[in-house]
C-alpha cells in the first residue's frame, strides 16, 4: 500500500470511531475523553545499566528512576538496531531490521527515509495530534526527502545530520530547514550547549500545544560522543573517579577529553536533569495526569571515543555493546508513565520491540492497527491486561559489517546470531544465560533449525542508496558544523 493510501484508509478508522462519540480507553472500556498527549523520550547511546532503577551504582538519575518507580520499568525491551540510524528508521516506521528503510549508519550521516516511507508522526497528526520533533534525527539531511517536516512533524529542531549530533557546541542546528544560528559557539567559544537549548524549544512547543493532544519525540544527543558537559554538572563528578589516562583523538573529530569518566557520568546525570525538566513542565500546566511519558535508548552503550563502558557497567550484565546484536547492543531501558492507567512501580519482563512503538501510540490516539507494518501494540500490557510474554513469536535483527550481514534472532527465551548468511547460528538460552556466556545450539538442534527457517524469510532486500563519504573521519573544523 502506498504512504498517502495508508495514511487515509487508517485516518479515516480513527475518523470514523470519533464520529460514534466515543474514544478508546485503556482500561479497556470505550468512555468521552481527551486524548492523551503522548511523550517519547529516547536516550543516544544509554545503556541499559546506566540508569539507578537498573542497577547503576556510581551515576545518578533521581528524575528517570523516579519516572519507573511511578510507572513501569521493561526488563526485555529491544532498540530497531545496534546502532543509530536504523533503530530510529524501526522506531518511526513499525518495520523491523530486515524490512525497514534505513539498515545502517551510512557514511554521510544523513540518509533520508522516503516520501513512500510512512512515520508515525504522520498517523498521529492524521489523527488530530500536534507534532514536534526536538533533538537528533538522522532521518535525512537538508533538503532531501526525510527531513522532519516531511515526515509528519509540524515543527522540529535539532540536528538532522548524525554527523553533526557529533558536536554538542556547534554554529547551528536546524530548525526545520532553516539553519538556527548559535554565535555563542563560535570561534572555539562554548557558550550554548545545544541538548539545553533543543530542551527548550522543546518546552516552548508543549506551552504552544497545551490545549490540543500533542506527540512530542525527543531524541536526545546525551550522552553519545563527543565528551562534553557545562563546568556546573562537570563538578559534581570532578575528582569523584580515577582516570587512568585522557582521550585524546588523534583524528582530531571529537574534542580532547582530560577527566572522560566524569565527564560521561556528568552527561548522564545531565540527561536525568533535562527529563526531570520536562516532568516538572507537564506538572505546572496541568498535563501531568493525561500524558503518557515513554523513556528509552536508542541502542546499547558503546566503549570506545573515551567512554568507559566498563567502569559504569553500562550495559549490566549483558554481553556486548553497540554495533554488536548480542543483547548489550539491542537490549534498552525503557520506562513509560501515566498517572491513573499504568500501575505505578510495576517491572515487566514482557518482550517488545522497537517496531511496536508505532502501532502502541496509534492505539493511545484512539486508532486501530496500521496496516503493513512488522509491530504490534503493547497497550494491554501497559495496562494490566496482557496475556502471553511477548509481543511476537520470533523478533529480528540484522546489521552489516565489514559486507558481512549478521543477524539475531529473539523467539521465547533462546536467542540465536550468526555473524554471516552462512555462518553457523550460536544459541543461547536467555532464562538462564542472560550474558550469553554459554552457545547451546549442539544441544538443541530443533531450536537452531527452527530458526534458521525463520532466518529464510526474516528480510527483504535494502534499499539502494547513495552512501556519500564517511564525514565521521574528518576532523571536526572540516565538518562544517565547527567554526
Amino acid at each position: 500500500m502506498k504512504r498517502r493510501t495508508f495514511i487515509q484508509s487508517t485516518a479515516l478508522a480513527a475518523l470514523s470511531l470519533a464520529a460514534g462519540g466515543t474514544l478508546f480507553n485503556c482500561s479497556g472500556s470505550s468512555s468521552s475523553g481527551k486524548k492523551p498527549n503522548i511523550i517519547f523520550m529516547m536516550a543516544d547511546d544509554l545503556g541499559y545499566g546506566h540508569l539507578g532503577c537498573y542497577g547503576q551504582e556510581k551515576i545518578k538519575t533521581p528524575h528517570i528512576d523516579r519516572l519507573a518507580w511511578e510507572g513501569m520499568r521493561f526488563t526485555q525491551c529491544y532498540a530497531g538496531s545496534p546502532v543509530c540510524a536504523p533503530s530510529r528508521s524501526v522506531l518511526m516506521t513499525g518495520l523491523h531490521a530486515g524490512h525497514t528503510a534505513i539498515r545502517g549508519n551510512y557514511g554521510s550521516g544523513g540518509t533520508p527515509i522516503y516520501d513512500e516511507d510512512v512515520t508515525v508522526a504522520e498517523l498521529l497528526k492524521s489523527y488530530g495530534y500536534a507534532t514536534g520533533a526536538f533533538g537528533k534525527w538522522g532521518l535525512g539531511d537538508i533538503n532531501t526527502s526525510g527531513m522532519p517536516h516531511k515526515q509528519g512533524f509540524d515543527r522540529f529542531f535539532g540536528y538532522l545530520n548524525q554527523v553533526h549530533a557529533h558536536y554538542y557546541y556547534p554554529w547551528f542546528l536546524y530548525e526545520n530547514d532553516k539553519k538556527y544560528l548559535l554565535p555563542g559557539n563560535e570561534g572555539g567559544k562554548r557558550e550554548q550547549y545545544t541538548p539545553d537549548v533543543i530542551l527548550g524549544k522543546a518546552l516552548e512547543f508543549i506551552d504552544q500545544n497545551k490545549e490540543q493532544p500533542f506527540f512530542l519525540y525527543l531524541p536526545f544527543v546525551l550522552p553519545h560522543v563527543e565528551l562534553l558537559v557545562p563546568e556546573e554538572s562537570f563538578r559534581e563528578y570532578e575528582g569523584k573517579f580515577p582516570e587512568p589516562h585522557p582521550w585524546v583523538d588523534e583524528i582530531g573529530h571529537y574534542a580532547d577529553q582530560p577527566a572522560p569518566r566524569a565527564t560521561l557520568a556528568a552527561m548522564i546525570s545531565h540527561l536525568d536533569r533535562n527529563v526531570g525538566r520536562v516532568m516538572a513542565h507537564l506538572k505546572k500546566l496541568g498535563l501531568d495526569e493525561n500524558t503518557i511519558v515513554f523513556f528509552c535508548s536508542d541502542n546499547g552503550a558503546q566503549n570506545k571515543k573515551g567512554a568507559d563502558l566498563h567502569f559504569f557497567k553500562g550495559n549490566g550484565e549483558l554481553r556486548g555493546k553497540k554495533a554488536e546484536l548480542y543483547e548489550g547492543g539491542i537490549r534498552v531501558p525503557m520506562i513509560a508513565r501515566w498517572p491513573g492507567k499504568i500501575e505505578p512501580g510495576t517491572v515487566s519482563d514482557y518482550i517488545w520491540a522497537f517496531q511496536d512503538v508505532m502501532p502502541t501510540l496509534t492505539a493511545l490516539a484512539g486508532a486501530g492497527q496500521p496496516e503493513g507494518i512488522d509491530g504490534t501494540s503493547v497497550v494491554p500490557v501497559l495496562t494490566g491486561r496482557a496475556e502471553g510474554k511477548a509481543s511476537h513469536s520470533f523478533f529480528y535483527w540484522e546489521l552489516e559489517k565489514g559486507g558481512v550481514l549478521h543477524q539475531a534472532v529473539r523467539h521465547g527465551r533462546w536467542k540465536g546470531l550468526r555473524k554471516g548468511i552462512s555462518a553457523p547460528l550460536e544459541l543461547y538460552n536467555l532464562e538462564t544465560d542472560i550474558s550469553e556466556t554459554t552457545d547451546v545450539a549442539e544441544q538443541n538442534p530443533g531450536i537452531v533449525q527452527k530458526m534458521e527457517e525463520y532466518l529464510k524469510n526474516a528480510r527483504s532486500e535494502p534499499r539502494s542508496y547513495e552512501h556519500g563519504a564517511p564525514t565521521w573521519s574528518y576532523r571536526k573544523e572540516d565538518t562544517g558544523y565547527i567554526r
